[in-house]
């Protein structure tokens, strides 16, 4: 009786389990599926799980088949006859220690043959990408075209890519469930993982993870895969290799006999080379010549997926949090936005932006090109005016324990517990937003 009771509470809970895996297999769409593989690697990976799952389902039948025969046909029948009993049986010992051990054998050929494959060195000609793990963001480096970018890379379809992991704290891992397979990034050893996305597949997104608990915003580590045509890479590639400074608007002409007054110094660019205006001495400096010098203005016009063509699943919806306020209806200005970004203390501490000798740290994000990226906050939020001003704001209160410190004027920062005193107006944050979405 006791037994019928538990059984008759626990059976709603069973219910509700079985609609909710009924509900989930009737959805259409599975963008984080490792089951549809479009590498390569995937494909050795589906191919190991497919066999090990065909292996393990008649192991499963077998041995339940035989479990439910020998429960049924040995069941106690009467309560005064007692069944025969059987001390040992050399014949059937012998037999269930055989047959394991032959099923052990196709287990482990195709797996120790897939781990040599995934595990082999890449081809020759592969694209080197260097991939840092960072509590919690991922930085990728192109050593080939020497640049760097920030958690969304680019990689040409048909052509094998060879990420060399490594992290700066802890161990992360990392995973793009629909290209390759997981491998750690591991403090002070380098791990390889190779791939080569198919060539037939469409130019889309791709959701990559880090699937070790790394800390507190684990569960926020994202990044995008955008694979491309072989030439819309190499257009991406160019412009990436540009500096990241933006045009301003001319200054309308004055009216006569008045003097044109003198102007900061602009950030132009003209057919690949940086033209400078005369400056005074406290204007911004002049950026350097791109690393591709020779790229013509159409290659510097550089491909970039059209947000209109990225797939729903790779656009995050996070919502910011109510408390930090911010007056959306203000205009930026990016000329006063660049010169709050090198300001004492403020953004080029920690963030590089390329072709700004005054923009040079390595702590944060790369944001040369940062402008044309899908998501910001390692894709935590999309990467638009409402979610960007708010983050420069208060950036702590938006992602839990990360290092970019509260810039907003009176704001609660969670980690230091108290209010700051100091910091940017909206009119200011608003100018930063202006500049940094300008960085396309």
């Amino acid at each position: 009786m006791i037994g019928s009771h538990r059984l008759r509470r626990l059976a709603p809970f069973g219910v509700a389990a079985v609609l909710a895996l009924a509900l989930a297999a009737c959805a259409q769409s599975y963008p984080n599926s490792t089951f549809t593989p479009h590498s390569d690697l995937g494909r050795s990976i589906d191919f190991l799980w497919n066999r090990l799952m065909f292996f393990g389902t008649i192991v499963f039948i077998l041995v339940e088949g035989a479990l439910v025969y020998v429960v049924i046909r040995y069941r106690r029948r009467s309560e005064t006859v007692m069944p025969p009993q059987t001390h040992g049986n050399v014949v059937l010992e012998i037999t269930w220690t055989l047959i394991p051990a032959a099923i052990l054998a196709f287990i482990a050929v195709p797996t120790v043959r897939t781990i040599f494959e995934t595990q082999a060195p890449a081809p020759a000609n592969s694209l080197v990408i260097e991939v840092y793990g960072h509590q919690w963001w991922w930085e990728f480096r192109y050593p080939e075209y020497k640049f760097a970018t920030a958690n969304e890379i680019y990689v040409p379809k048909g052509r094998t890519v060879d990420l060399v992991l490594r992290s700066n704290d802890v161990i992360h891992s990392f995973w793009v469930p629909q290209l390759a397979g997981k491998r750690d990034a591991i403090p002070n050893h380098t791990n390889h993982i190779w791939f080569t996305p198919d060539s037939n597949m469409a130019t889309t997104v791709w959701n990559g993870f880090c699937t070790e608990y790394c800390g507190d915003s684990h569960g926020e580590m994202h990044f995008r895969v955008v694979t491309v045509n072989p030439d819309q890479f190499a257009s991406w590639v160019s412009h990436q290799q540009a500096p990241g400074f933006f045009s301003p608007a001319p200054a309308a002409p004055p009216s006569p006999p008045a003097a044109l007054p003198a102007a900061p110094a602009a950030l132009a660019q003209a057919a690949g080379k940086a033209a400078v205006t005369a400056a005074p001495a406290t204007s911004i400096p002049a950026p350097v010549v791109p690393v591709n010098p020779t790229a013509s203005p159409a290659q510097l016009a550089s491909y970039v997926l059209p947000r209109a063509e990225v797939p729903e699943y790779a656009i995050p919806h996070t919502p910011f949090p109510d408390a930090i306020k911010f007056d959306d209806r203000l205009q930026g200005d990016p000329a006063a936005g660049e010169k709050l970004f090198v300001g004492a203390g403020t953004c080029n501490a920690c963030h590089s932006v390329s072709g700004n000798p005054l923009a040079v740290g390595t702590i944060g994000p790369n944001l040369t090109h940062v402008g044309s990226r899908i998501a910001i906050a390692a894709g935590m939020y999309i990467n638009d005016k409402p979610h960007l001003s708010r983050w420069i704001k208060n950036a702590r209160l938006m992602k839990s324990g990360v290092l970019m410190p509260t810039l907003g004027k009176g704001q609660y920062d969670p980690q230091i517990k108290a209010t700051t005193p100091s910091g940017l107006s909206d009119q200011q944050v608003a100018d930063l937003v202006a500049y940094i979405q300008a960085l396309k």
